[in-house]
C-alpha cells in the first residue's frame, strides 16, 4: 500500500539509516506509533527512505547520490538514528509496556558496528529475553552513540537509536565492567 492510498496520516520524520555498506540520510514515514511500532511490524518488510542521500561506510560525509527515494529490507538494517526520543514512538511502547523499567547502560556489538547507550528494561538485566523471545526485531538505545568498528570517522551522536536485534553480536551491561588492577 502506498502513501497515496493508505487511510493513516503519516508524519515524516529524519533519520541515519546503516546497513553494511552505506548510510542513507532521509526521512521516513511513520504513523503515531512511531519507527519502534513501524519497525516491528510484522506485516511489512521493507522500508522507504525518502529525500535519501546516500554514502558509502568508509567515506560517511562524502555523498555518492541524492534519489527521491530509496528501498531496502528491514532485515539489511543494522541500526537507525533518531535527533528526537519521540520519534522512536509512544513511550509506553518504547518501554514495552511495562511503566516501572530499570535503566542499563550497555554497549552493543554487530558485525559493523559499536552502540553505546541506554536501554530502558523491566526487572534485571535478561540477554537471552532481549534477543531471542518476542516480537520486536529492533531494540531501542536511548541517548546513544553509534561508531563504525573499523572506520572511526563514522560516529553519530543520537537521542534515539533502533538496533536490528538478529544482527547483535554482543551485549554489555557498562556496570559489570571489570575494574583495572591498581599496579604497587
Amino acid at each position: 500500500m502506498s502513501l497515496e492510498t493508505s487511510p493513516r496520516t503519516f508524519r515524516f520524520v529524519l533519520a541515519d539509516i546503516l546497513t553494511s555498506g552505506y548510510r542513507v540520510a532521509g526521512k521516513i514515514a511513520l504513523t503515531s506509533h512511531g519507527a519502534l511500532g513501524y519497525m516491528n511490524d510484522p506485516t511489512h518488510s521493507i522500508l522507504e527512505i525518502h529525500d535519501a542521500r546516500m554514502a558509502r561506510l568508509h567515506m560517511p560525509t562524502k555523498l555518492i547520490d541524492h534519489f527521491e527515494v530509496v528501498r531496502t529490507t528491514k532485515k539489511q538494517i543494522h541500526a537507525i538514528c533518531f535527533a528526537r526520543r519521540e520519534d522512536l514512538g509512544p513511550q509506553g511502547m518504547v518501554r514495552g509496556g511495562f511503566t516501572n523499567v530499570n535503566e542499563y547502560n550497555v554497549r552493543l556489538t554487530t558485525s559493523m558496528f559499536e552502540v553505546d547507550g541506554m536501554m530502558e528494561l523491566p526487572g534485571r538485566f535478561d540477554f537471552n529475553s532481549l534477543v531471542s523471545e518476542g516480537t520486536r526485531e529492533f531494540l531501542p538505545v536511548l541517548n546513544g552513540t553509534l561508531s563504525a568498528i573499523l572506520i572511526p570517522s563514522l560516529r553519530v551522536q543520537t537521542a534515539g537509536i533502533l538496533v536490528n536485534r538478529r544482527l547483535i553480536d554482543l551485549v554489555a551491561v557498562l556496570t559489570q565492567r571489570v575494574k583495572p588492577e591498581i599496579q604497587p
